[in-house]
Formats: structure tokens, C-alpha cells, sequence
């Protein structure tokens, strides 16, 4: 058996404008020609990309010529691309399929699902063998099995044997909660060395069956919630006697975020927003892209429209964004304090809601001042149900006073 090495790369998601930017487009562009470079630059024997090569399974036209040159230069450098499909880029149905089908017809990939016996080999060194993804774990135990008896894998003792997948194994290790578990452990077969799988956006490495488990981790964020992870791919290397040796390649061509998360429970929009833009400007460095991410519970009386969103998003000016995630609640008072205001004996209608409102402007104000504004909010009950604006007015100027 000859010593070999090879490139594992997943979730590339090349094509995806995040944001609506462009330059967003291009930043996954530019993670892919980092990996190339690094693929050239070790003198890999292959590279398997397993799945998500695009982030559509139609992508535009900017996104098909970079890609197409990228993997001219593979092709160029004699360096094979092994690939299955993503749960973004499988074929949208059987009549139009993906575009993964004819970069492998123009031999610039070659895609393992599609040919006989979904397999690829290397004479005295591996065996290649990739499933599709089938997007749905029903899908999965339905179509797998169809799939591998149709396509027997026939893992050879005498070189080394690669299983290409892109799913999420359930796996108590392995499983994202934001992810389903597609694929039940026991309908992966055995025999194989080294497990190359895509879909998990979080790396992964543990002993799996007979051989070794790789999730390689996503090469951008995707989403702001990833942003703690690594970028990266493995390079992996296989002596005479077969041992798989994964080496992390980390990336350093992707967009650094920062992710500001604070809790504001309590507070009025005036001063979250306040306390939010300062946050981002003390963040601010050139090309960033900044998430604050507001929690919290806002008072009875507040709304998540009192913030100033555009002022926050304003406040990094040499941040390529600032994307606000407001995920603040609004609360009312407790449904317990609601029923003891109103089903308890009052004489009208007028002294339960003022009782009401005492409870709501007591969490901000002082005793004097909450009254106030109680008594003015149901002067307010008659003009506005009778539809008299003037009194309205007038009741409103009075409570600015």
C-alpha cells in the first residue's frame, strides 16, 4: 500500500450573498481559492468536498465562472475533486437536476454519487466511495438503503477506504441542536477507514466504526451563531500500513465578526439603545461585521419599536455592517395581578383600569408620578372611544406639561 494524502473540505456555501452584499459573495469565493492555494501548496493526492459546494442549487453566473476557474487550477495541478452533494446543492428534482452534473461531465469535478458504483479508486493507495444527501431523515432510512443496494460499497482490505457523506450521524457528540439527525449510525457501513462528512458547520473529529469520523466545519459563517467556530479543512495523511492522520489547516481568509450579546431587562429603549451604540462603536475596526444581539425583557409599557435601529447600525462607521438581532421581549403585567384587578369587587370600570395602570407605571415611576399618569390614562377612556380629538389633545398637552 503506497502513502498518500488528501484534502477534506465541506460546506464551502460558495455563492451566498449574506446580507445582501456582495463582497459578502465574494468573501466565500476568496475561503475557497485559500483552500486551493493550500491543496496546491501540500502536494495532495485528491481533495473530496463533502457537500455543500453552493449555497443554491442554481448559483448565478459570477459564482459558476469563479468557481469553474478555482477548479481549472486543480485540474491543472493534476489534483482530483471528489465530491457528494449538500442539502443545498442536491438536485432540485430528477428533470432538472444540479449543477454538480455537468462540472463533472467537463471533468473538473468528479461527483462519487453519480458513477458506477458511486466510487473512485486509486490504484495500490484507496478506495472512494460517496452517498447523496437525501435533505430529510425519513428521506434517509427510506432511500439510503435503496441507494447502497443499488451501489454496493465494496471497501478493499488492501488499501485504505473513505466513506463520503453529508449528513448529520445521531450521535449524541455529533448533533447540533439546530440540526436534525439524519442519518441512524447503523445505516453507515463498516469496512471504512476514514468517515469524510459535511453538513455539521462545527469541526468534529472521534473514532467511528472502523475507522475515524471527520466533520471538517464550515469555511465561512454562515450564520452569526457560528462564529466561535474555527474555520478550517483537514489535510489527512495515510502511511503504508493505512493510519489515517488528520492535520487541521485553518483558514485565515475569512470575515471576522464580533458578536456583542447583553442583557437589558428592565431598561427602556431610550437607554438600550444608548448602551447598544456605545457597544458597537467600542467594537469598531476596519471591515468587521458586528452583531449585537439585544436580550432581555422589556417593562410593561415598552415596545421593541422605540429603539433606534438605524442609530445602532450607524454607530461603526468603519465596520462593513452592523446587524442588530433584537431579541428582547415584550411583557405585560402577570396575568395573576390582571385577575385580582378585575375580579375582585370594585364599583366600575374606571376604578379597576386605574388600579390596572398603577401596576403597569409603578415598575418606572414614583408613587406621585405613576398616579398622575394612571389618572390621566383614563381621562383618556371616554374622549377616545367617543371619537373627540380635541379633548384628547388637550388631556395630552396637559400630561407634557
Amino acid at each position: 500500500m503506497k502513502a498518500f494524502s488528501f484534502v477534506h473540505a465541506a460546506d464551502l456555501h460558495l455563492g451566498y450573498a449574506q446580507y445582501g452584499l456582495e463582497v459578502r459573495r465574494q468573501d466565500f469565493d476568496n475561503a475557497f481559492k485559500e483552500i486551493v492555494d493550500k491543496t496546491i501548496e501540500l502536494k495532495a493526492d485528491f481533495m473530496i468536498i463533502a457537500g455543500d459546494l453552493f449555497h443554491q442549487a442554481r448559483p448565478s453566473n459570477v459564482t459558476l465562472e469563479n468557481t469553474i476557474k478555482t477548479f481549472k487550477r486543480l485540474k491543472d495541478a493534476g489534483i482530483p475533486v471528489l465530491t457528494v452533494d449538500g442539502s443545498h446543492d442536491s438536485a432540485p428534482n430528477s428533470i432538472t437536476s444540479t449543477i454538480l452534473y455537468p462540472l463533472d461531465s467537463a471533468g473538473l469535478i468528479y461527483h462519487l454519487p453519480r458513477h458506477e458504483g458511486a466510487c473512485w479508486r486509486k490504484p495500490d493507495c484507496c478506495y472512494v466511495y460517496g452517498v447523496p444527501n437525501f435533505r430529510s431523515r425519513r428521506k434517509t432510512e427510506e432511500v439510503l438503503p435503496q441507494f447502497l443496494q443499488q451501489n454496493p460499497p465494496t471497501p478493499d482490505a488492501s488499501v485504505s477506504n473513505i466513506f463520503v457523506l453529508h449528513a448529520a450521524v445521531d450521535l449524541p457528540s455529533v448533533k447540533p441542536p439546530y440540526i436534525e439527525a439524519e442519518v441512524p449510525p447503523e445505516l453507515i457501513p463498516d469496512g471504512f477507514g476514514y468517515y469524510a462528512a459535511g453538513h455539521v458547520h462545527q469541526r468534529f473529529l472521534a473514532k467511528f466504526k472502523t475507522g475515524i469520523l471527520a466533520y471538517s466545519g464550515c469555511t465561512e459563517t454562515v450564520s452569526y451563531d457560528e462564529t466561535k467556530n474555527k474555520k478550517s479543512f483537514y489535510h489527512v495523511r495515510v502511511n503504508e500500513k493505512g493510519e489515517f492522520s488528520p492535520e487541521i489547516i485553518e483558514l485565515q481568509s475569512p470575515r471576522k465578526f464580533v458578536v456583542l450579546e447583553q442583557e437589558f431587562s428592565g431598561m427602556n429603549a431610550h437607554k438600550i439603545t444608548d448602551m447598544a451604540v456605545q457597544m458597537v462603536k467600542d467594537a469598531d475596526e476596519e471591515g468587521v461585521i458586528i452583531i449585537p444581539v439585544l436580550k432581555g425583557v422589556l417593562p410593561a409599557e415598552a415596545s421593541r419599536t422605540e429603539l433606534d435601529i438605524a442609530h445602532i447600525r450607524s454607530a461603526a462607521p468603519k465596520a462593513l455592517l452592523v446587524h442588530p438581532i433584537v431579541l428582547l421581549k415584550e411583557s405585560a403585567v402577570s396575568d395573576e395581578i390582571v385577575r385580582s384587578i378585575f375580579e375582585s369587587e370594585f364599583k366600575d370600570l374606571k376604578t379597576k383600569a386605574f388600579e390596572y395602570f398603577m401596576q403597569i407605571f409603578s415598575d418606572r415611576y414614583s408613587r406621585e408620578e405613576a398616579e398622575k399618569i394612571a389618572r390621566h390614562a383614563i381621562s383618556l377612556i371616554e374622549p377616545l372611544t367617543r371619537k373627540q380629538e380635541e379633548k384628547v389633545r388637550q388631556t395630552l398637552e396637559e400630561l407634557l406639561k
